[in-house]
């Protein structure tokens, strides 16, 4: 299973929108995993891929602040999503916001999990990455 494209999609009503279908072919089943990203993003895993790795989020020390703090930070935000027929999902309000999510999504596959972006902060992002990938001529 990898997760990969860039995909831009618009919101329905509510936060609603429709997980595209290459995206949505790499998850087993019709719910995934979603939470906070280490950036302005969200990051979003196959719900069997998730619980498998979740053991190793557990093994982290809570007797170590930066261990808590990690633990804190994921699993605060974590939501288990439904898909529906259209392909169709509800992303909740403290992930939309944390995410500066409102009519439209850039969402992109890394690999492991795909990630959903404010369009413009991953143009930004992109933007200024984007020398460390080119090749000098």
């Amino acid at each position: 299973m990898v997760f990969f494209g860039e995909y831009q999609v618009n919101f329905s009503s509510g936060g609603r929108l429709v997980l595209p279908k290459r995206i949505r072919e790499m998850l087993k089943g019709g719910t995934f995993v979603l939470t906070k990203g280490f950036g302005s993003y969200l990051s979003g895993y196959d719900k069997e891929d998730w619980e498998k790795r979740v053991s190793g989020l557990l093994s982290l020390s809570i007797l170590s602040a930066d261990d808590l703090e990690k633990r804190r930070f994921i699993f605060s935000a974590l939501s288990y999503l439904e898909i529906d027929d259209q392909g169709r999902f509800i992303i909740p309000k403290n992930l939309l916001d944390y995410a500066g999510l409102l009519n439209k999504a850039t969402i992109i596959g890394v690999g492991d999990h795909f990630e959903i972006w404010e369009p413009d902060s991953w143009k930004k992002y992109v933007n200024s990455h984007a020398s460390t990938f080119k090749r000098d001529s």
